[in-house]
């Protein structure tokens, strides 16, 4: 029955061969074997990852999380059921591919103690990580190749221990929370589900799905409900029983079974929210978008309200800027007892409709049985609220198709009135103040950090010389910003949580081009001198001396750009001659060319490394020029796409004249490559351009016709704009790529609009029109790859593409 489990496109590595060697054309096709970088790389690859932090709310302790290495293949081989838009490994009724944590530690901030929790799984595979009201017990959920299982971590003794067998359910996630009271209620495996289905040895009838009339556009999604026998798998694996686990494991079942979307207890412990999927499910749309209601019950398990039965979700207008239409985004509010607040939409989900009342947001206190109440209205999309208090709210409003963000001050105790406060491109870096900071309030639920009219916020702190984050006091009577603290040069150093209520004590993330990230505690009112608190040692050694630098430079209609440059240890241009270059990009849309001129990211970063880096290639004697901005813009009424191609094109020629005349770069001896919308920027710069050695695209979009309905900033369909999809298809200009081309996909890619089938495609049109191309198919690996296998020899196809291609160019 694997097969029933299993929708993958093969079951062996084939690398797909063009012109890599010269072979008969018989032989286009051999079975590979995985290969193995240089070691330079390989060992980079292998180097031991960092653990993450999970700070406590009061800032007293902190949990190491130390993370697995990357998986096998074998691994990913295991067994997976792709239905309703998940992945399912229904050996544990858990999502069959998730980071996971092997060790946990505690340290105490100040004192810098360390505890080891004793007592932890063997081979542990953790995660749902969750602590108490009173942050003296931390849940998790353990799995093995069988199930999930519900652990408990005393963070007073540092002792783990086993609550439950391997009950937990977790195909949806949100499977455990805390009540006020020290108990847990979990998500767990509905024990009368029974066996799971069989698929029919034969089908009962054809499978059929109709329309009535309803537009129903919708984008490209995978791993959808196919027969009715994926619909009966995924009510088998969706079936859940609440459970209430005390502190010794005793398990309570809560309420009746159901398809739990999520499960949210109210701020007072008093309720609790559930959202139960319901029939007809769809297979047009995922799970997220199946019919559901959403109760109130309370802790008997009793329903006392449905505050919301929602229809099917597949019939939305299109754009960024539509919406559902009905109750959404609905929460507690985390500033009262049990008080419900959600939006409703008033223009039936459209944004091509004007409306002056687009969204409202009503709220419900507890018990009930009263009727909604107004809280605030936006004549854009709302964007959520942040809570303080009964007479202080930020209240987020937003426009998509013109990067609009606007932040307002509500006072909740007096509905309708609202004050701008902060008004802004969300693109614009340069000045966007931040977001707050948040403090638990006694409810142990996130509230606002603010002294009066000030609030506390912390900002990327964007800058024509990059990123220099900063903490602040908003006054939000007088719009202004007070710096509290800004990280100077040459540290990139940004605050990770504050300790007292004036600010004026935390703890910051401080590194640098080559030191490690280390947690330090700031005091900036003694007179002492930060104190680090972590000691994290460098994972990349043999990298440490490489150069890296900012470089800013024009594109040929007068817009700033920008890429950070890498060059080999002791490089020097006047001396060494220029060097094969590795470009890797992706391409962003604006609608203001100031905006888009805005440098990004930080020249004080650590260079850290991910399986998808092309940095590697500077032990190889490359020079890399990475975040190379590829801006796009359309100001105004213009759609950025329509200026696509030669937009792009002015970006790279610019980029190549400045890494061509600054000495470093052979302009001859130039590759190109970029990951999902890089490798579609990739293909493209091949197709309406000659300004490249080779080209690298991995797990790209090359025909738009397959996804019709909008891709990335492009809102207008196929219909409304033929021409922008026919013009920024690859697909549609294989016939004028010259330059080799190197295509990497994952066989079991679930991106929406990646879907495998575009680079097999691609590939073969190139091949038609007598093109240098290779495509290589990962078994087993999604849009982002993850065995160790894949990694190294996706690194090696790319190695040996650049050395034969660039390096070596003849």
């Amino acid at each position: 029955m694997l097969y029933l489990l299993r929708k993958t496109i093969c079951t062996s590595l084939i690398v797909c061969i063009g012109l890599w060697i010269n072979i008969p054309q018989s032989l286009a096709q051999n079975a590979q074997t995985y290969q193995t970088p240089p070691e330079e790389i390989a060992a980079l690859v292998k180097a031991p990852s960092t653990p993450s932090l999970s700070f406590s709310r009061t800032g007293d302790f902190m949990l190491l999380l130390e993370r697995s290495g990357n998986p096998s293949i074998e691994d990913l081989a295991q067994p997976e059921l792709r239905i309703a838009g998940m992945r399912i490994n229904p050996a544990t009724n858990g999502p069959s591919r998730s980071g996971a944590i092997e060790n946990v530690k505690v340290k105490i901030t100040k004192s810098g103690e360390e505890h080891a929790i004793k007592g932890l799984p063997k081979n542990a595979r953790l995660g749902g990580f969750a602590i108490s009201k009173d942050e003296k017990f931390a849940a998790v959920t353990n799995t093995t190749n069988t199930g999930i299982s519900l652990w408990l971590i005393d963070l007073t003794s540092y002792e783990a221990k086993k609550l439950t067998d391997e009950i937990v359910n977790d195909i949806m996630g949100g499977t455990l929370s805390w009540t006020p009271d020290n108990k847990i209620l979990l998500k767990a495996v509905n024990p009368k589900r029974g066996e799971m289905p069989k698929a029919p040895l034969a089908p009962v009838g054809p499978t059929v799905q109709e329309t009535s009339g309803n537009a129903a556009p919708s984008r490209t999604y995978q791993d959808l409900l196919t027969n009715a026998h994926d619909e009966r798998l995924f009510e088998y694996f969706a079936d859940s029983q609440l459970m209430l686990i005390d502190l010794n494991g005793q398990a309570t079942p809560y309420g009746q079974p159901g398809l739990f979307k999520s499960v949210s207890i109210s701020p007072d412990g008093k309720y609790v929210m559930v959202d139960i999927i319901k029939k007809p499910f769809s297979y047009l749309v995922p799970a997220s978008r199946f019919p559901y209601n959403v109760e109130i019950w309370d802790m008997s398990g009793n329903n006392v309200k449905t505050l919301a039965e929602l229809p099917l979700d597949e019939v939305r207008p299109t754009g960024f800027d539509a919406t559902v239409t009905g109750p959404r985004s609905i929460n507690w509010r985390a500033d009262k007892p049990s008080t419900l607040y959600w939006v409703e939409t008033q223009d039936g989900g459209d944004g091509r409709i004007a409306m002056e009342e687009r969204d409202i947001v009503y709220t419900l206190n507890a018990p009930f049985n009263g009727s909604k109440t107004k809280l605030i209205s936006t004549p854009y999309r709302y964007g959520g609220i942040y809570w303080s208090d009964d007479n202080f709210a930020l209240f987020n409003e937003r426009w998509s198709a013109t990067r609009k963000q606007i932040v307002n001050v509500i006072n909740p105790s007096k509905p309708g009135e609202k004050r701008t406060i902060i008004e802004r491109s969300s693109d614009d870096i340069y000045n966007d103040p931040g977001s707050p900071i948040f403090i638990t309030n006694d409810f142990g639920r996130s509230v606002i950090m603010r002294k009066g009219d000030d609030i506390f916020m912390t900002s990327e702190g964007g800058s024509p010389e990059g990123s220099m984050p900063y903490l602040s006091t908003f006054n939000a009577k007088t719009k202004t910003e007070k710096i509290l603290w800004r990280s100077q040069a040459p540290y990139y150093e940004r605050v990770a949580k504050v300790l007292n209520a004036d600010a004026s004590e935390f703890i910051t993330l401080k590194e640098s081009t080559d030191i490690q990230p280390n947690y330090w505690l700031v005091n900036t009112k003694k007179r002492i001198a930060p104190i680090q608190i972590t000691n994290f040692e460098h994972p990349y050694e043999s990298i440490k001396g490489i150069k890296k630098q900012l470089v800013k430079y024009k594109r040929n209609d007068g817009l700033d750009l920008s890429a950070i440059v890498y060059t080999p240890e002791g490089y020097n241009p006047d001396t060494d001659g220029p060097l094969p270059v590795l470009m890797w990009a992706y391409p962003r849309e604006y609608k203001s060319a100031e905006v888009a001129s805005q440098v990004r990211g930080s020249q004080y970063a650590f260079t850290r490394l991910s399986w998808g880096s092309p940095i590697y290639w500077v032990t190889q004697g490359y020079a890399i020029m990475d975040q190379t901005e590829m801006p796009i813009v359309g100001e105004g009424d213009l759609e950025p796409n329509d200026f696509f191609l030669e937009q792009l094109v002015a970006n790279a020629e610019a980029a190549i004249d400045f890494i061509a005349e600054s000495g470093i770069g052979d302009r001859n001896r130039i590759g190109v490559g970029g990951h999902s919308y890089g490798a579609f920027m990739t293909a493209n710069l091949l197709s309406h351009s000659n300004l490249f050695a080779a080209g690298i695209a991995r797990s790209g979009a090359y025909n738009r016709t397959l996804t019709p309905f909008g891709f990335q900033y492009e809102q207008r369909t196929f219909w409304e704009a033929p021409e922008v999809y026919f013009n920024m298809a690859p697909f549609m200009h294989a016939n004028k790529v010259k330059t080799p081309i190197l295509l990497i996909h994952g066989e079991a890619d679930n991106n929406a609009g990646t879907f495998p089938i575009q680079s097999e495609r691609y590939y073969n049109a190139l091949k038609g029109h007598g093109a240098t191309t290779r495509l290589v198919f990962l078994p087993h690996e999604s849009h982002g790859y993850a065995a160790e296998e894949s990694i190294l020899h996706t690194l090696w196809e790319q190695h040996q593409w650049l050395e034969k291609y660039v390096k070596n160019k003849k």
